[in-house]
């Protein structure tokens, strides 16, 4: 240990060894730097320092290995490992290497933090350096250290299993300043009870059982002993799972304990079955590794007021052992006396931070989310009155008379959560029921060029109920190869059955509340699909998502001989060889039961190439797994494969004992992956992966081609689970952010919320950067209001080492990247010179203009800390999702837009429809309900050259307290019918009838659709006239150069053209109502325009000659000679025609009447 005069003193950090530690510049000092003057200085957190003689060095700790980032030899990680071993406070500590060399020594920078622990980082060393591998330990005071153990006391109870206790004290401090418990127990056996005694003496006595699954199968190896005597082992099960013990009384009181690997220990009541036999069947579970069911969630309160976390695992065995930590460090049960829950009362200021919790059982560890807990001071406001700026784009047409600008500050609340009132109740479930929201609305006008637009501003915020959310995914299953839709499967959402998919395939899942990650299973009942079991991302503020599931077509059976040895190839790509194989031995088959088949198997395995790159789409889960801190890691696939064993002519179900899976060493280029390699099998409830077995390197000779082939070998047994994978854990990762626009104009104000993000990491072959040998993972995010992060492998020595194809979609319309031809641009792709051209931007189009323009590829070259032009996106490390999701967007970011851009919504009450919570209760609201969203649009067929904009005005028809007053604007371009030239369509949007908010009277919506363009009305559907006549009132006017209607109440159909869809999701009931608009069904859904079906309104359109203004452009300029115009056009002035006039809400539009009244 050193000496005190080597002792380097660091304020708030703890002692240091002089020479010993090289320190970062902030919290820690630098080797080098001067010395902090030598006065008298005690650490803030603890008692001050004891003289020598009072402190002791614990042994040396080990817990990390310099891979990845570093060496972390983390506090946290060494009390979890270690417990008692080490002191709550740590005086001081020391680190060498496994080597026996000092820090200095080696020439390596490090950190220390008495608080913290020790680590090292890799990108800190000198180049071409990594950190060496460290070993540490403590300094601890003596002061508050136990006593020795007491001697053990009496064994409890006159006979049988008991207990018995010792104890320890705490000497000269207070009872919680030593670490740990005062009390120890330990069983003990007194002499059998009378009556109870097991072994009779007599060798006529016999106990006979058998050990199985809760499926009947027979467990064989199993330990059996009598229940509280681990010791001796009276007997092991055979290979039917049965035992046999002699000389055990059979009186039916006999308690038999079974313990095997891999599974829960059982325990089994004997039963009598004659005067000398008794009997006992006990049945063992598979160990299940432990996962969360209930998360803590954040929290905000006032200071004195009380607040419960809430954190419940399940598993095989159910955890019953909970650790939760406050800012990363473990909190004394004793104190806080938690157990799955964590209360905290009269809540102070310092009590504010995140907090986690862990749960432990014999099958692992599992960490849950972070929570983080606000603690407000007396008299402090979590809620400004003063709403935040947010600016809503106005008409094309509307420019503000006073500064011309095209957008409006309609004000905007914070998205945060209230404290809840004194004296609420503590419990799990708990939900957020006051939140920042709108307090107050004002009626304001904008004075546009030619006509006034009303809209509603914020005027004041608070803290009002909350609008829970109802969070939501739609969409469809459709098989990878055909895209046919998976019709009636069954869908589970964990192990819950939720429904069944439609006859196109689609499905809507309703979110249960807190859930963090949405595992959804489908399930084919005809058996041609394999079962899909997907991680589907979600916004949890509300929004909806539209997901497209692929699956993949199960391979044809082929038929196996039980009594031969087979082997299966893992491969689907044509003219490359299989990755692996599977090696099935003789005799190896039995039914679920435990009896052996012998007869023969059909045997379909289907196996998911990742060289094949359009396989990602369909591959199963999310490729993670739970590491061994309880923590989500991911995994680096090189194939999955589903094995269905099946007997010959009955179709029953057959499982397997031991086989090999055998991968070729040969495909496997990149460096460590063969070392790292492991066969893992997915856990259905979960969506996890976990580990099935290991691999050894073996030589293998083949006699038919004469060679030699080196394998990687691996066992398995196929039992209930089907689906295995071949992966590595990888622990090069960054994230990669992206955005999505509205339109390719790229304005930070007009991002798009709700867009399903997908990267897929792609591993290139060497020296083609542009040619990837194989997909590696997969991964999706959804954007919100600060667009997404997505996890991605990455690597800091080469650029290329790993590349990334990425891909986005909002319901079932791709958006585009922004371009790369012929060189991309940084001010367009959104990131700067040179970092733009490390990584090598390359959108789909790239080299191919009549490819898609619906992805970019890029290299997934790590930042480099040290270089400015690499810290601000749009790639971050690991440790740097805060960054990341927190960035600025003038920050480093790639770009998507939506290709259907040219429409245009306008709300006099705005709402942002992608956080459902930004609703605001008002007559003049678009949408007047917020647990259920009607979406109505009609069809317009257009004649004419060239695709138009169609704006419908909607405003109030017969409701006292709407009517005459403007609901909003929708303007839709129409899109051309390639089939039909020369004709065009659009599904323009207006505000359905019905119920106002306050739920007491309905109104008839008044509809004006108007072409911007020189277009007259040709035909109207002849059901909707007859229809809006039969329900009056009529449409107050009816020009021929647009359509005014009081709209329907009723969803009429495409028969009328009109097309309504209700759901709990506006956007997603925008969607889908487009998507049957285009097809021109009821129920169907389409992205090519169908212009010939399903329409309402025909117009007919004429292009103006080149340079000539349209007739609005000539009536904001110089209405009297626009109208001299139009009657010389229309046939002079003693015909009558319709005029031109302006309104305020409506604008420039034309009505009925005659050149005298005008």
């Amino acid at each position: 240990a050193p000496s005190p005069a080597s002792l380097l003193r660091s304020p708030g950090q703890g002692y240091l060894p002089l020479g010993e530690l090289r320190l970062a510049p902030t919290r820690q000092h630098e080797l080098g730097s001067s010395v902090p003057s030598q006065s008298p200085w005690v650490p803030a957190f603890a008692t001050p320092c004891p003289a020598d003689g009072l402190a002791e060095w614990t042994s040396w700790f080990n817990v990390d290995h310099p891979g990845g980032d570093g060496d972390f030899e983390s506090l946290e990680a060494i009390r979890f490992y270690y417990g008692e071993r080490l002191c709550a406070h740590p005086l001081d500590l020391e680190a060498r290497t496994t080597e026996w060399e000092l820090p200095s020594d080696v020439g390596e920078r490090v950190h220390y933090s008495l608080e913290r622990g020790f680590w090292c980082l890799n990108r800190e060393q000198l180049e071409g350096k990594s950190c060496s591998n460290y070993h540490v330990r403590f300094k601890c005071p003596l002061v508050a250290s136990w006593s020795e153990w007491g001697a053990w006391g009496p064994c409890s109870g006159s006979c049988g299993p008991g207990r018995r206790l010792r104890r320890r004290r705490c000497p000269g401090a207070r009872k919680d300043a030593c670490i740990g418990r005062s009390v120890e127990a330990q069983k003990c056996v007194r002499p059998p009870c009378p009556g109870c005694r097991s072994n009779c003496g007599r060798g006529d006595h016999v106990l006979v059982g058998t050990v199985v699954t809760p499926v009947g199968r027979p467990l064989p190896g199993a330990r059996v002993t009598l229940k509280g005597r681990p010791k001796p082992i009276l007997a092991t099960t055979d290979a039917r799972g049965s035992f046999r013990v002699a000389g055990i009384c059979s009186d039916g009181h006999i308690n038999v304990s079974v313990q095997l690997e891999g599974f829960t220990q059982g325990v089994g009541r004997a039963v009598a079955s004659n005067s000398t036999t008794a009997s006992v069947t006990v049945i063992l579970r598979t160990l299940g590794k432990p996962y969360l069911v209930k998360q803590p969630e954040s929290r905000v309160r006032e200071a004195g007021q009380h607040v419960m976390f809430c954190c419940k695992a399940l598993g095989t065995p159910v955890p019953k052992k909970y650790y939760w930590y406050h800012n990363g460090s473990l909190l004394d049960r004793k104190v806080y006396k938690y157990d799955s829950n964590l209360v905290l009362r009269n809540l102070g200021l310092d009590q504010a931070g995140t907090y986690h919790c862990k749960a432990n059982s014999d099958a692992g560890t599992i960490k849950s989310n972070t929570a983080v807990l606000t603690v407000l001071a007396p008299g402090q406001q979590v809620c400004d009155p003063q709403p935040l700026e947010h600016l809503i784009k106005l008409p094309d047409d509307c420019h503000q008379a006073a500064s011309g600008s095209a957008y409006y500050n309609v004000g905007l609340c914070p998205d945060t959560r209230c404290p809840g009132r004194p004296g609420s109740s503590l419990r799990c479930g708990e939900s957020a029921n006051r939140c920042c929201s709108v307090s107050r609305l004002e009626m304001r006008e904008i004075q546009c060029a030619g006509y006034v637009l009303p809209v509603k501003v914020v005027a004041k915020c608070g803290c009002e109920k909350c609008k829970p959310p109802k969070v939501l995914v739609r969409g469809r299953v459709v098989a990878a190869d055909t895209q046919e839709p998976l019709r009636f499967a069954q869908i589970l959402l964990g192990k819950e059955k939720t429904g069944f998919t439609g006859y196109q395939g689609d499905f809507t899942i309703e979110v249960p509340p807190a859930t963090e990650r949405l595992v959804v299973t489908f399930i084919d009942g005809h058996q041609e699909f394999v079962d899909a079991i997907k991680v589907l991302p979600f916004d949890p503020r509300g929004g909806g998502v539209y997901q497209e599931v692929k699956v993949m077509r199960k391979k044809e059976p082929i038929s196996l001989d039980a009594g031969k040895s087979n082997i299966i190839p893992l491969g689907t790509v044509e003219g490359m060889d299989p990755i692996g194989e599977i090696v099935m031995p003789a005799n190896v088959f039995f039914y679920p039961n435990g009896e052996p088949y012998n007869g023969t198997v059909q045997a379909s395995i289907t196996f998911l190439d990742p060289r094949d790159l359009a396989t990602a789409a369909a591959a199963s889960s999310d490729l993670n797994y739970v590491d061994d801190n309880g923590e989500l890691a991911p995994l680096r696939t090189y194939g999955m494969f589903l094995v269905d064993l099946r007997a010959a002519g009955s179709g029953e179900e057959l499982q397997t004992g031991l086989v090999e899976v055998r991968v070729d060493a040969g495909q496997i280029h990149m460096a460590g992956h063969s070392e790292q390699m492991k066969l893992w099998s997915l856990n259905p409830t979960t969506g996890l992966w976990e580990e099935e077995s290991d691999f050894h390197t073996e030589t293998v000779g083949r006699r038919v081609r004469r060679e030699e082939r080196t394998f990687l070998i691996g066992n398995m047994e196929i039992r209930e689970r089907r689906l295995f994978n071949l992966d590595v854990p990888e622990r090069r990762r960054c994230f990669v952010k992206v955005r999505a626009y509205i339109n390719d104009k790229f304005i930070p104000s007009e991002q798009v919320e709700g867009v399903v993000v997908t990267l897929v990491n792609l591993e290139p072959a060497p020296g083609y950067s542009a040619n990837p040998r194989a997909w590696g993972r997969f991964d999706s995010a959804v954007t919100g209001p600060n667009g997404a992060c997505l996890p991605a492998f990455c690597d800091a020595d080469r650029a290329d080492a790993y590349t990334a194809y990425i891909t986005a979609a909002l319901g079932g319309e791709e958006l585009e990247p922004a371009p790369s031809s012929p060189q991309p641009h940084p001010g367009t792709v959104g990131v700067t010179q040179p970092y733009l051209d490390k990584l090598d931007y390359r959108r789909t189009d790239h080299d191919d203009p009549a490819l898609k323009k619906n992805g970019f590829r890029i290299n997934l070259a790590k930042p480099n800390p040290n270089n400015l032009d690499e810290i601000q996106g749009p790639i971050y490390p690991w440790r740097s999702l805060r960054e990341c999701e927190d960035a600025p967007v003038t920050a480093n970011h790639f770009r998507f837009s939506r290709v259907e851009a040219d429409k245009y919504e306008y709300n006099v009450v705005p709402f942002r429809e992608s956080e459902l919570s930004s609703w605001t209760g008002d007559y003049l609201s678009w949408w007047p309900n917020p647990q259920e969203f009607r979406a109505c649009f009609i069809k317009v067929k257009i004649q004419g050259p060239q695709d138009y904009m169609v704006r419908s005005h909607n405003a109030g028809g017969s409701h006292p307290r709407t009517q005459g007053q403007l609901y909003g604007l929708r303007d839709a371009r129409s899109v051309r019918d390639m089939e039909h030239p020369g004709t065009s369509a659009a599904c323009v949007e207006f505000k359905c009838s019905g119920m106002l908010f306050d739920q007491h009277l309905s109104d008839r919506t008044l509809v004006t659709l108007i072409p911007q363009g020189s277009c007259r009305r040709v035909a109207v559907n002849s059901l909707l006239r007859e229809y809006l006549a039969r329900h009056p009132p009529v449409a107050p006017t009816d020009d021929p150069t647009g359509f005014s209607m009081i709209a329907p109440v009723d969803p009429l159909g495409h028969n009328y053209g009109i097309y309504t869809v209700t759901d709990q999701n506006p956007r997603l009931a925008k969607e889908i109502a487009i998507g049957r608009c285009f097809d021109g069904t009821s129920d169907g859904f389409s992205r090519e325009m169908k212009a010939d079906v399903g329409i309402a309104v025909t117009f007919q359109c004429q292009e103006r000659p080149a340079g000539q203004r349209s007739l609005f452009q000539r009536l904001l300029d110089s209405p009297r000679t626009a109208l001299d115009d139009i009657r010389r056009e229309m046939g002079g002035p003693g015909r009558r025609t319709n005029w031109p006039v302006f309104d305020k809400d409506l604008g420039p539009y034309i009505e009925n009447g005659s050149h005298g009244e005008l």
